[in-house]
C-alpha cells in the first residue's frame, strides 16, 4: 500500500483522497496541491484550504465558490447534481482559474475525508455516542467525570468542548463531520483518552459520525409528545444503522423504559454486547443482554439520591447502592445509564459506584451548590414555563421544608409565558422572588409586572431588581432544611441589558452568597 504523503498538518490532495474518491480524468495538477486545511463554509475559509462545496437545504455551497476564491481556496471538491452539471462546474472553473473536481454524494463523504485529514482520532480515543430526546448533555458530563479516575475524558456537546469544567464553544456548529474530527483531534492532542460525545437527531441525519469508531452507543429516550418528535424518530431510525449497527461497536447501553430500546435491539448485530437499565422495579432482564441494572428503590433526600441496585452481568448478580449529590428523579436513567458504562469496561460494580458517588451535576443543569450544614441551593437554566414546572417538582421531592424561588424572564421574548411562569412558581414555592433576568432592551419593570399578572397574592412576593442582591436575600433566608432555587440563566456568565453586558453569574454568587450564609451561621 502507498505512503499517504502528510507534511506537518497538510496532505498532498492526491493522497487525502486516495482510496475514498477517485478524482476525475484531467485532476492530475490539482492531485499535487497541498492541503493545509478542509472547509464546508467559505466565510471562514483560510488561505490554502480545500472548499468542500456541498448542497444545502436552500443553496448549493458553489454559488458562493468566488467568495472561497477570494478567500485563498486552493481546490474545490464540488457535489454534482442539485443544478451544477458537469458543464457548469467546468465553466465555474475557467472563469475563477480554480480546479473545481466533481464528486457524486459528497455529503455522505464529508465524515471519511475529515478523519483521513485529521489522522482519524477515533481510532486512537475511545468514543462514547449518547443520543436521545433527553439527557444526552447530563449523560455526557457524568460520564466524562466518572471516568476520569481511570482515563481523561474529553466533552463533545450543546454546552461546547473540552473537559469538564474547562468547556469552550467552537466558531462553528458541531453538527458538521469537519468539525466533530477536528474536536476529536483537538482533544486527542490535550490528553483525552476517551470523549463523551452528545449525538443530535440533526447530527444522525447528516451522516455526520459515519467516520467516528465509537466503543459504546447510549440511548437516553425518545419523547414522542415534542414538537420535534417526528423528526426525532426519523433520526433514530437512522442511528440503528449509523450508530448502533456501526462497524467496531463494542457495546449498545439502553434504556429498556423506552419502547424505542425494543427497536434498538431487533437490530442489533449479535457482535453488539447489550447493557440495558430500567428503573420499573418489576422490569425483567431481556433475553439478548450481557449485563442488566435495575433500579428497586429510590430514595430523594435532602442532599441528594439514594438508589438500591440490582445487578446481574459477567461479575454476578446481586445488589448494590449508589449514593449522589444531585437531585430530581430524572437523574436516576441517567446514573444507570453511566453505571452501565462503568460496569461494561469491566469496572467491578462497587468500584463503579463509588467512583460515580463523586459526581457533580451539568454546570447550570439543576446543580446543586448545598453541603451539610447549609440551605441546598439550585442553579437551574428552566426559562419556560415547563422547564420552571419540571425543576420545582422535582426538588420538591427532596423533602425539603420550603423551598424559595428566584427567577425573572428575559426581555424580547415571548411575553405570554411570563404570567404563567409567575403562577408556576407561586404554586410550587412557599416564597417567591422576582428579579431580572436578561431584560435585553426592554423595560424591567415591565417584564416583573407581566410575571406578576399571573400570581394570585402579588402583594406577597418580593421584589429585587438586582439579581446579585435577590440571589444574597434567598440564600439568606433559607435555613438548613430549606432549597433555594435560582432559575433561568443556569451557566450564563453575562447579564443583558440591552446597550449594556455585563459579567455575571448565578453560579458564583451563589457560592459567594453561601459562604456568606456560613459565615453569619457560626
Amino acid at each position: 500500500m502507498m505512503a499517504l504523503a502528510r507534511t506537518g498538518h497538510a496532505w498532498r490532495l492526491g493522497d487525502l483522497m486516495a482510496g475514498l474518491l477517485e478524482l476525475p480524468a484531467g485532476s492530475e495538477p490539482a492531485a499535487e496541491l497541498q492541503v493545509p486545511d478542509l472547509s464546508l463554509d467559505s466565510r471562514t475559509l483560510i488561505p490554502g484550504a480545500l472548499f468542500l462545496a456541498c448542497q444545502g437545504r436552500r443553496r448549493h455551497a458553489l454559488d458562493f465558490a468566488e467568495e472561497a476564491k477570494r478567500r485563498g481556496a486552493v481546490a474545490i471538491l464540488a457535489e454534482s447534481g442539485a443544478g451544477w452539471s458537469a458543464d457548469a462546474m467546468r465553466d465555474l472553473q475557467d472563469r475563477l482559474g480554480l480546479p473545481v473536481i466533481p464528486v457524486a454524494r459528497l455529503s455522505s463523504r464529508l465524515s471519511e475525508i475529515a478523519d483521513r485529514f485529521h489522522g482519524s482520532p477515533s481510532a486512537r480515543i475511545e468514543v462514547f455516542g449518547i443520543t436521545g430526546t433527553n439527557g444526552k448533555t447530563t449523560v455526557a458530563h457524568l460520564l466524562a467525570q466518572a471516568l476520569s479516575v481511570e482515563q481523561r475524558c474529553g466533552l463533545i456537546g450543546s454546552l461546547g468542548q473540552g473537559f469538564p469544567g474547562d468547556l469552550h464553544q467552537p466558531p462553528g456548529p458541531v453538527l458538521d463531520p469537519l468539525a466533530v474530527q477536528r474536536a476529536l483531534e483537538d482533544l486527542g492532542s490535550r490528553g483525552a483518552q476517551g470523549v463523551a460525545l452528545e449525538v443530535s437527531a440533526r447530527t444522525l441525519a447528516r451522516s455526520s459520525l459515519s467516520a467516528v469508531r465509537m466503543s459504546h452507543a447510549l440511548f437516553t429516550n425518545l419523547t414522542r409528545d415534542r414538537d420535534e418528535a417526528q423528526e426525532d424518530m426519523f433520526a433514530y431510525g437512522a442511528a440503528k444503522r449509523a450508530l448502533f449497527a456501526s462497524s467496531g461497536l463494542g457495546w449498545a447501553v439502553l434504556n429498556l423504559d423506552d419502547p424505542f430500546s425494543e427497536d434498538i435491539l431487533a437490530a442489533l448485530t449479535p457482535k453488539v454486547s447489550v447493557a440495558a437499565y430500567s428503573l420499573r422495579s418489576d422490569a425483567s432482564q431481556p433475553a439478548h443482554c450481557d449485563l442488566w441494572l435495575r433500579a428497586d428503590a429510590i430514595e430523594t433526600r435532602p442532599l441528594g439520591l439514594r438508589i438500591r441496585i440490582h445487578y446481574c452481568g459477567g461479575f454476578g448478580r446481586g445488589e448494590v447502592e449508589l449514593e449522589v449529590g444531585l437531585v430530581g428523579l430524572f437523574n436516576v436513567a441517567n446514573l444507570l445509564a453511566v453505571l452501565a458504562v462503568l460496569c461494561s469496561r469491566g469496572l467491578p460494580i462497587e468500584r463503579a459506584a463509588r467512583e460515580l458517588s463523586q459526581v457533580r451535576g451539568v454546570p447550570g443543569r439543576m446543580e446543586c451548590f448545598g453541603t451539610q450544614g447549609t440551605p441546598q441551593v439550585v442553579v437551574d437554566g428552566a426559562h419556560t414555563p415547563d422547564a420552571l414546572e419540571k425543576a420545582l417538582v422535582n426538588l420538591r421531592l427532596h423533602g425539603y421544608r420550603r423551598v424559595i424561588t428566584v427567577f425573572g424572564c428575559g426581555g424580547g421574548r415571548e411575553r405570554d409565558k411570563r404570567p404563567l411562569m409567575g403562577a408556576i412558581a407561586e404554586r410550587l414555592s412557599e416564597q417567591l422572588i422576582l428579579t431580572d433576568d436578561n431584560p435585553r432592551h426592554e423595560s424591567g419593570e415591565g417584564i416583573i409586572d407581566d410575571i406578576r399578572a399571573g400570581l394570585s397574592d402579588p402583594q406577597s412576593v418580593r421584589v429585587e431588581r438586582q439579581r446579585g442582591l435577590a440571589i444574597r436575600r434567598a440564600i439568606a433566608l433559607a435555613g438548613t432544611t430549606d432549597a433555594v432555587l435560582v432559575a433561568g440563566k443556569g451557566q450564563e456568565t453575562q447579564q443583558d441589558m440591552g446597550d449594556l453586558r455585563v459579567h455575571f453569574s448565578d453560579r458564583a454568587q451563589v457560592v459567594e452568597a453561601l459562604r456568606e450564609w456560613r459565615e453569619g451561621h457560626h
